[in-house]
């Protein structure tokens, strides 16, 4: 067995994760780190996901002009609180560079009074 081959492919693999590590600490620099749902009615889905599932809303971004909003939750490690006002700057700051996975909840303007959508409600 080549050792250096081994050897190598761990340097690698331990250079890549503090790198990854690295990277997603620096406020503000997007990552692959959100998972979408479309929602119908957010005074449905919210509490829901909230309430039920014990998820915190981390952050929201609202685009009226474009007639949608976005909410993102994450799942806290016990015993954090979260004291940040989702829509502020310090929160896109947090949202943008947590470790773990945020879920996006987006809301289409009217969508809960249109029956024809049939996404999740």
């Amino acid at each position: 067995k080549d050792s250096r081959k081994t050897t190598t492919t761990t340097t690698t693999k331990t250079t890549t994760t503090t790198m990854a590590s690295t990277i997603a600490k620096i406020v503000g620099r997007p990552t692959w780190q959100q998972t979408m749902l479309r929602i119908k009615d957010p005074s449905k889905s919210i509490p829901f996901y909230t309430d039920q599932m014990g998820m915190t809303i981390i952050d929201t971004l609202d685009f009226p002009q474009w007639k949608f909003k976005l909410w993102f939750l994450t799942t806290l490690p016990t015993g954090q609180k979260y004291t940040l006002t989702p829509g502020t700057k310090e929160a896109h700051d947090y949202m943008w560079s947590i470790e773990g996975t945020a879920l996006e909840l987006t809301y289409n303007y009217g969508s809960e009074e249109d029956d024809s959508q049939k996404y999740h409600p």
